[in-house]
């Protein structure tokens, strides 16, 4: 079983409240204050595994499924968190039933202050989180700061007068969430660019056109391993192009250990990157992420690509090991006057593979898609098709409706979250 938003969100909570009770008298219970002091160890309780989720450890990755899964339950993270943080602000944490104390004494004063700087600070963290429209790069910046800020929260929940003592199971979990949370926040602001796997590449060949472009790299060292459909987060050594971002991977790892990606031009940095990519440019390139690996399985392949989306299946087609793709279906949307780079032959590409390719310029909706979507299934049958999906939220709520008027079960879809940020 792998973990996600509710099986991780939900288990938290509850024993945030469960164990927030076993302190308190029980006749205090059905209370507002109760509801306040179990909101507050539940925001402090998901923001620390906030923390940790981001430090990209390998191991949260595997329980996880892939980082793009990390990320998203990252994100579902830090808005419970400020929902929870905002109970724990309008209700009062206290009745003259408890016997309370705080943990770090402060000055009256200064534990107001913290009280409301911690509130400030989460509130800032998940909406900058959130907001779309920031450029990636000033969000990059702000997002650093939520390391620092969880420690505000820290000297909240240790200075302010309440009945959890560290001793306590309420005050040993706190104190455990908050020390791993420190720990992820730290090795991901200040270790991680000494830790985690990455490798300096130069960019050998620019294929672009315009609103797109092709990138291929080769290691100007040592070479990183990666399976076709993974993704890197790429850093160029260029002005206006420092930022890490993530890109899935369009090759397998050839005899000279190159890399390449193809980018799309949908944001500020990305149309930079395709005006300004020249040979002879290094990157630093930090890989392999993603568990997105195709699964033959004896069944009938559909693969659905839109957009930038087709990434990964450029990837899958590169790979000389691979088998029975004269068995594959692939259905390529994309928009017209947007198409891929030249150097990405994608036609010629399924050609040699035996892979049936179908492009739809015309949107999911279309009755020829629908149709030939519903062929394929039919010959086959629903539960002898597998479906490979990358692209936008949009186009995959299509597709599901799809699956389910045709009778194709939701195991028989994989896909790989398009957008994590």
């Amino acid at each position: 079983m792998r973990l996600g938003s509710r099986s991780l969100i939900i288990p938290v909570v509850l024993a945030s409240f469960g164990l927030t009770a076993s302190a308190v008298p029980g006749s205090t219970w059905p209370t507002t204050a109760m509801l306040s002091l179990g909101s507050g160890v539940a925001a402090v309780s998901l923001m620390a595994l906030a923390a940790v989720l981001g430090a990209r450890w390998k191991a949260v990755e595997s329980l996880f499924g892939g980082l793009d899964r990390v990320y998203e339950t990252h994100k579902w993270l830090g808005v419970w968190a400020l929902v929870f943080a905002s109970v724990h602000l309008v209700f009062k944490a206290g009745t003259p039933e408890w016997q309370t104390a705080a943990i770090l004494p402060l000055p009256g004063a200064a534990t107001r202050l913290v009280r409301q700087l911690s509130f400030v600070s989460l509130m800032l963290i998940v909406l900058l989180a959130l907001n779309r429209k920031i450029p990636y790069r000033t969000w990059r910046w702000w997002h650093k700061l939520s390391g620092p800020l969880f420690l505000i929260v820290i000297a909240h929940w240790a200075s302010f007068k309440s009945p959890i003592v560290l001793a306590s199971p309420a005050g040993a979990w706190l104190a455990v969430l908050s020390l791993l949370g420190v720990m992820g926040a730290a090795y991901k602001l200040v270790l991680y660019p000494l830790f985690s796997r990455h490798a300096r590449y130069r960019l050998r060949a620019v294929s672009a056109n315009g609103s797109a472009v092709h990138l291929q790299l080769v290691p100007e060292g040592r070479r990183i391993p990666f399976l076709a459909g993974q993704f890197a987060f790429v850093s160029f050594e260029h002005d206006g192009l420092r930022e890490p971002h993530p890109f899935t991977i369009a090759s397998t790892g050839g005899a000279d250990g190159g890399i390449a990606f193809t980018v799309r031009s949908l944001g500020d940095y990305t149309e930079r990157l395709v005006k300004e990519a020249r040979p002879g440019m290094v990157a630093q390139v930090y890989a392999p992420f993603g568990r997105f690996k195709r699964v033959p399985a004896g069944r009938k392949e559909i693969w659905i690509a839109g957009g930038v989306g087709v990434t990964p299946f450029i990837a899958w087609l590169h790979d000389a090991d691979a088998t029975g793709l004269d068995g594959v279906t692939f259905f390529h949307f994309f928009t017209p006057g947007r198409q891929l780079p030249e150097a990405v032959d994608l036609p010629g590409m399924t050609r040699a593979r035996g892979v049936e390719l179908v492009d739809i310029a015309t949107g999911p909706s279309s009755a020829g898609f629908r149709q030939q979507f519903a062929q394929r299934v039919e010959r086959a049958g629903a539960s002898g098709v597998q479906i490979s999906f990358c692209g936008p939220q949009g186009l995959l709520d299509q597709v599901r409706q799809l699956m389910r008027e045709t009778g194709v079960a939701e195991d028989r879809l994989q896909h790989e979250l398009f957008e994590f940020r």
